[in-house]
């Protein structure tokens, strides 16, 4: 599993289009929010400034070691997921939020005769809420669109059958004006109001055909009597109608408490996209990766990260909407696969974070790829190979005054390390401090053996040393009669100049090359490992020696001490019981005796 992150450096990847961005610092921490119209030149602009910025946001930025982000639909829509997960989060970089529902929106109120009205209060039960709207402004201009189109009541009366059978209330100046059909009076049935607010609703809703259609319509209609004042009215609602936008993805009223998962999948990987819904608005996105082991299906790698992503973020949410069937139940959880209408909107923009996110890894890997293959081929250039390098063997010799000697092998494929093809030796054949001899004995060593067992040979050998150690090593792959099949370089450290076997003269490739860097890479890496093994092995034989210098305690029982306590300080701090535990009571006081004494003399 793989979570996404954005280093600085890779700020210029992020994708022209609006959103939510997310900086996080060392301790994996929120530390900011903020909204962009182009997340990518929003972002870039952090990395970019110039001396003169803002002492506070220099060291902000100096804070940030991954960014996260969430792409919606609209700047607007930014600017409300910007807000609901600053006031969930509180990062220090941002200024404080209260969560005080101050969204403009529509009212369609749950009266009887119900009233269209403006509000910024969310009142459980008082009727359907829509938006929120960007703007007082773009509420209003749909408010009255909205009058100008069907006969509304404004008034607050509660018109209840008894009260109009009654007379308790007078047609107002609405009506006399023709805003109104004067319901109050019982002169507009309920049926005949309803359908006007079943029309209004398509357009709170965002289904504008129906009101389209009839502007185009009157708008027709007037240019043909040469009303040409009365078209523009209508034309212009016409073009006010097509700006609208009916509400917000990210902040719906009529979502509630609902979790997201959305899955898109290749043969090798799942992209996943979690969003949580709270109250309406979305408090939290994130977007992973999770490698395939076997042939699962969408649905299975569906149900098991609902599972895991749910646990991880103490979701306790009754509904969940996904894009893909589930072919589990989980108890006490509905999960659905919405069709049409908000929840499949919510969904799709889901969906479009993954997707993304997925495109993105996958040209990473393109890049990661080209990038290899471009070092290889210009490190083939450079040697003046037949073929690719694609598996690069390298060899390193470790001593410490001709004591405990050993060698290294470290596998290179498509320029990335292969730690599986490792291989350590100990030296067998050579006394005393001899490296040539060394390296002779192991590549010989290993090429017979591959020989042996029919196994390919590597396209280059690297031999971490200057002429006498490639020399030595050329003599074994004569020896086995596969000199000239295998291209063979030494690299020699003082110099960083490489080294070809019948050529008294270095080649010199550009220090800041690419080619050299690999090369250099691989012999540090060889010299890492035979250094590595080789202290391992004087630390064993430290310990081993000390102990068998012991009046009384043979080969077998240093072994023993060695694997349980792993060192000569843990033998002296643990107790004679405990070394009684592993090699008896007799061996024990020995070893302890012994120990005591060589502390004694050392102080």
């Amino acid at each position: 599993m793989e979570v996404p992150s954005y280093t600085r450096e890779e700020y210029n990847k992020l994708p022209d289009e609006p959103g939510v961005y997310r900086f996080y610092n060392a301790a994996d921490t929120l530390i900011y929010v903020g909204k962009a119209k182009s997340l990518k030149k929003r972002v870039s602009s952090y990395f970019n400034k110039s001396a003169n910025a803002n002492r506070k946001t220099i060291k902000m930025v100096s804070e940030i070691k991954y960014i996260e982000f969430t792409i919606v639909n609209s700047e607007f829509d930014a600017l409300l997921l910007e807000n609901s997960l600053i006031k969930k989060n509180q990062p220090k970089y941002n200024i404080l939020l209260k969560d005080d529902k101050s969204y403009p929106y529509i009212l369609l109120t749950g009266e009887r005769f119900p009233r269209i009205i403006p509000t910024r209060r969310m009142v459980p039960g008082a009727g359907r809420y829509f938006g929120p709207f960007a703007s007082i402004k773009a509420m209003n201009n749909i408010l009255d669109l909205l009058r100008n189109l069907y006969t509304i009541r404004t008034c607050r009366y509660d018109l209840s059958e008894e009260n109009i059978r009654q007379g308790k209330f007078k047609i107002c100046l609405e009506y006399h004006l023709g805003n109104c059909k004067g319901p109050c009076e019982a002169l507009q049935s309920e049926e005949n109001y309803m359908k006007d607010i079943e029309q209004a609703t398509n357009i709170l809703k965002g289904n504008l055909a129906v009101a389209r259609t009839y502007f185009k319509q009157k708008m027709q209609e007037a240019a043909e009597t040469l009303n040409f004042e009365m078209a523009q009215y209508f034309k212009d609602k016409q073009e006010l109608l097509s700006k609208y936008q009916a509400k917000s993805t990210v902040v719906n009223p009529e979502i509630g408490d609902t979790d997201i998962f959305t899955i898109v999948s290749n043969d090798k990987t799942a992209f996943l996209n979690y969003m949580k819904s709270n109250n309406g608005a979305i408090v939290l996105t994130k977007t992973i990766e999770v490698k395939k082991k076997l042939d699962e299906s969408e649905g299975e790698i569906l149900a098991l990260m609902i599972v895991e992503l749910r646990d991880r973020y103490l979701s306790t949410t009754k509904d969940i909407l996904t894009n893909v069937e589930v072919p589990f139940e989980l108890p006490d959880v509905n999960i659905v696969v919405p069709k049409i209408g908000d929840k499949r909107k919510l969904v799709d923009l889901s969906i479009k974070n993954a997707l993304y996110y997925k495109k993105e890894r996958q040209e990473q890997t393109v890049s990661t790829k080209h990038k290899e293959n471009r070092v290889l081929i210009k490190l083939k250039e450079d040697l003046r190979l037949t073929q690719l390098p694609m598996r690069i063997e390298c060899f390193d010799n470790s001593n410490f005054q001709g004591t405990n000697p050993v060698a290294s092998m470290v596998c290179f494929v498509n320029g990335r390390p292969s730690k599986k093809d490792y291989r350590k030796f100990n030296i067998k054949t050579v006394v005393g401090p001899d490296d040539f001899a060394s390296m002779h004995e192991i590549v010989f060593r290993r090429y017979n053996r591959l020989i042996t067992e029919d196994i390919p040979l590597p396209d280059l050998i690297v031999i971490d040393g200057g002429k006498g150690q490639l020399g030595a090593a050329c003599d074994a792959l004569k020896e086995l009669g596969i000199y000239g099949q295998v291209p063979i370089i030494g690299i020699a450290k003082r110099l960083e100049e490489i080294y070809t076997p019948d050529d008294p003269y270095p080649l010199h490739i550009d220090k800041k090359s690419e080619s050299l860097m690999l090369i250099q890479r691989v012999r540090d890496e060889a010299h890492r490992f035979a250094i590595t093994f080789h202290r391992k092995k004087r630390s064993i034989s430290t310990f081993r020696s000390e102990l068998e210098d012991i009046k009384g305690i043979g080969k077998q029982t240093a072994m023993l001490l060695l694997k349980n306590f792993k060192s000569l300080k843990n033998i002296k701090d643990s107790s004679l019981e405990d070394i009684a535990s592993v090699v008896g009571t007799q061996k024990a006081k020995i070893v302890k005796d012994a120990l005591n004494q060589t502390k004694k003399e050392a102080s």
